[in-house]
């Protein structure tokens, strides 16, 4: 498999309300959030007496076609499409769940990691729960199934107050769209109106406009919001004071740059990242400014307009590079950074080269991207990063290495400068991360700094519900 010098997605998750294609639009508002996750999706819609349910593994666009969409009757769906942070990659855990709560069918869909799942699935296993997944999300689904309440919204206010971590998730029950954030507002999530009184609920503002629906906004941390055809939106609880830790990694990476974020786009925080990083860490004498795309476009950008050096194309990407099926020996794998990307020699040659980069997470692609550029010519290549190094992992819905292999956690600035082989190498700060994304609001930067908002007591794995 060919090497990412990224982290891997979360998981994206949409829903709709009051619309007779939900099914159709479901599937598009899907395939715009599939930078999220690529391991599986599913969609469940709601024809006023039953659920109907289609779920596979693997994209988006060969999981469904006309055939498919057209059996997912109503006009109301929830929809999913997975990176599992927890729970191995099999199709049972590949949502959205559907489960009868006490006459009432629900189906819900889920994006976080709920760090202490595995102490409460142990509680509930106790008391007589019998789980279908691997997954902390169906954690939710039983303790909604205990709460003594009797309205679903109550249940689902009960069942959020009893867990802790990340979960942006949307509840399907009947024709109502239930939405809601963690306290902490660590994962997105977001409301978008239809024509005719339909609403939508999307992790990123992207999925919104694929289906033609306006933004309406962010859902606030710790709220939860229920949504019906033809009625304006209907607090169910409203964000409770406190420190709010919204994921700075979203605006850095994950989240599309024409995704509204923080009251702004991410492509036009990535420019301001950018703009900091050549304030913090200009690079005196260089020639051009390149990206390595596509992800750092922006910052590339951003860093060539505060510093005043051009802004040039030095790295091609291919974009149908998925899995190797040539036997991985050493030297397939010093060819891996070439199969993704290649040095435009015109660009790079017998100049100072600025390469712009959003993160490092174990640095060996860096190093190959480093030497990569020297070997077309470039008389300095100036490694530059608009995040600061990555020293810890995320419990929180993204699926990252073990601390030992960061390079962030393991060196200083200085001695990973030499293991990539770089003229220079420069991070931006949290300080300059938070200025540039600022909107006024809280930030995690656990993963640069080790301050978790939300206390973890164990390791997050994958499997972590399938060990003992």
């Amino acid at each position: 498999m060919i090497e990412s010098h990224h982290w891997n997605e979360e998981c994206g998750v949409f829903g709709i309300v009051g619309h007779p294609r939900a099914a159709e639009l479901t599937y598009l508002g899907l395939y715009a959030l599939q930078h999220r996750g690529q391991e599986g999706a599913g969609i469940a819609t709601f024809d006023g007496q039953r659920y109907h349910e289609h779920k596979r593994l693997g994209l988006v666009s060969d999981i469904f076609d006309p055939g498919t969409l057209g059996r997912l009757e109503g006009s109301s769906a929830v929809g999913h499409t997975r990176y599992s942070t927890t729970g191995s990659t099999v199709l049972p855990n590949v949502q959205p769940l559907v489960a009868n709560l006490h006459h009432q069918a629900v189906a819900l869909a889920h994006n976080g990691n709920i760090v202490d799942a595995r102490m409460v699935r142990a509680g509930l296993e106790d008391g007589g729960a019998i789980f279908q997944t691997s997954m902390d999300s169906e954690v939710v689904l039983h303790l909604m199934a205990r709460s003594r309440h009797r309205e679903t919204e109550r249940r689902l206010a009960d069942a959020l107050d009893r867990i802790h971590g990340a979960h942006s998730l949307v509840l399907l029950a009947g024709d109502t769209l239930f939405a809601a954030k963690d306290p902490k507002g660590i994962r997105p999530l977001c409301i978008g109106e239809l024509d005719k009184g339909g609403w939508i609920v999307a992790s990123e503002s992207c999925a919104l406009d694929i289906v033609d629906a306006g933004f309406v906004r962010e859902l606030d941390p710790g709220e939860i919001v229920g949504l019906a055809p033809g009625t304006s939106p209907r607090t169910v609880r409203r964000a409770p004071e406190g420190e709010r830790a919204a994921c700075i990694f979203e605006a850095i990476y994950f989240t599309r740059p024409d995704s509204i974020l923080f009251g702004r786009t991410t492509g036009a925080a990535r420019v301001a990242l950018g703009r900091q990083l050549a304030v913090e860490a200009p690079a005196p004498g260089a020639d051009v400014v390149i990206s390595v795309p596509d992800s750092s476009n922006a910052a590339a950008q951003g860093y060539s307009q505060e510093s005043g050096v051009p802004l040039g194309h030095g790295l091609i990407r291919n974009h149908y590079v998925g899995r190797t099926f040539i036997k991985p020996s050493q030297g397939i794998r010093d060819l891996s950074a070439r199969i993704k990307y290649n040095p435009v020699r015109d660009v790079v040659r017998d100049r100072s080269v600025v390469v712009v980069d959003d993160s490092i997470v174990r640095g060996t692609t860096v190093r190959k991207l480093v030497a990569m550029v020297r070997s077309a010519g470039a008389r300095e290549v100036h490694f530059r990063v608009s995040s600061s190094p990555i020293v810890g992992p995320c419990y929180y819905g993204i699926d990252t290495p073990d601390e030992r292999e960061l390079i962030g956690a393991r060196n200083t600035i200085d001695e990973i400068e030499k293991i990539v082989s770089a003229d220079t190498l420069r991070y931006l700060s949290i300080e300059g991360m938070k200025k540039a994304v600022g909107n006024g609001s809280g930030f995690c930067t656990a993963c640069f700094d080790r301050d978790y908002p939300v206390p973890v007591a164990e390791r997050l794995d994958k499997a972590i519900l399938e060990k003992s």
